[in-house]
């Protein structure tokens, strides 16, 4: 998988490699919600509602029984406000074998009900023909790469689409539960959940005040290419939720390609002085190399030991924070972000 294409959005940037050592997969039980919402359980009295988005605006007349998917986060929100959809994007980089990441199974699982179809997502290209074969009242899509074309054909097909708020792949993450919680007529339940989550992040603030101020950089190393994540993506969101500020050097290396990432030649590799370094990478022997490669070790943070990763598909894919990863990852993100403020700190 590659960065450079903007539809592959944060998620499949996660197939890019970094890291420290990773204390185990997380298993933590889903945020708990008010109550288990059946699909077609959200009050009529919530519509029609309305959102503004990068295509212009979209109107639900009425609570959607039928709920499809697309992209990162939507489906998670769905399954955390106690609904199943008929229709979701396929996971094919931390989906294993049946294509679905560990933490939707278990969801699907505990509510029952018939499993969604799997839309392909190989590709990065919504198959239209494939989403109105399951009959959807709505396609719920904030946090995706979805093109103009596509919001057209499942608009022209008269399915509302609820697109990306400003920019594709560049959703807030607690926006894609309130805009999810909106659609389906569940706001209060939806506004709920997001506080659950905040509560999360701040006692593991609140547990690690050493975090408090310190900068990171969160950079992956792409074989011919590193890269640096920028504020915009909700995963350094959680990082700066934690405590940690963005290094200048990050956004004055920003090269403004892309609104969630840059690219670093190997010449200013030297200039990115964050106390501590947070990456990712598929496999241990990715990890090695980005800790000991000549590249690499031009980076202060790495030299000094200060870095802390997240290592495996499903554990790199989980760090990009939704309803039902933030509690699934968050222990292994905050252990390995303490080890290597330790050694910053000395």
């Amino acid at each position: 998988m590659s960065v450079l294409n903007p539809r592959l959005g944060a998620l499949v940037a996660l197939a890019v490699a970094g890291g420290l050592a990773l204390s185990g997969c997380a298993g933590s039980a889903a945020p708990e919600t008010s109550g288990t919402a059946d699909a077609g359980s959200g009050s009529s009295e919530s519509f029609p509602v309305t959102f503004e988005h990068i295509y212009g605006e979209t109107t639900i007349e009425e609570t959607p029984e039928r709920i499809a998917t697309w992209g990162w986060g939507a489906t998670d929100a769905v399954l955390a406000l106690g609904i199943v959809p008929v229709a979701m994007a396929s996971s094919e980089y931390g989906g294993g074998d049946n294509l679905i990441t560990p933490w939707v199974e278990e969801a699907i699982a505990d509510l029952g009900g018939e499993e969604p179809v799997l839309l392909d997502n190989s590709s990065f290209e919504l198959s239209v023909e494939e989403l109105l074969a399951t009959d959807p009242d709505v396609l719920i899509a904030s946090y995706s790469g979805l093109t103009q074309e596509e919001y057209d054909a499942v608009t022209g097909a008269g399915i509302p689409v609820v697109a990306p708020e400003e920019a594709l792949w560049s959703t807030p993450w607690r926006d894609v539960i309130t805009d999810t919680g909106k659609a389906l007529g569940l706001s209060s339940e939806a506004e709920e959940l997001v506080a659950g989550l905040e509560a999360q992040v701040a006692d593991a603030a609140a547990a690690h005040p050493e975090f408090e101020g310190t900068s990171i950089a969160y950079a992956a190393d792409d074989v011919d290419t590193f890269y640096l994540y920028l504020p915009a993506d909700p995963r350094v969101e959680i990082l700066e939720d934690l405590g940690f500020v963005t290094a200048e050097s990050v956004t004055a290396l920003d090269t403004g390609e892309s609104t969630f990432y840059t690219t670093v030649s190997s010449e200013n590799l030297d200039q990115i002085d964050a106390e501590v370094i947070f990456t990712q990478v598929d496999t241990e022997a990715a990890l090695d190399t980005f800790l000991t490669s000549d590249r690499t070790q031009l980076i202060p943070g790495v030299a000094a030991g200060a870095v802390g990763a997240i290592v495996g598909e499903e554990n790199v894919a989980a760090i990009s924070p939704t309803a039902l990863t933030l509690p699934w990852i968050l222990s292994d993100i905050v252990d390995q972000l303490a080890t290597a403020t330790a050694v910053a700190q000395g």
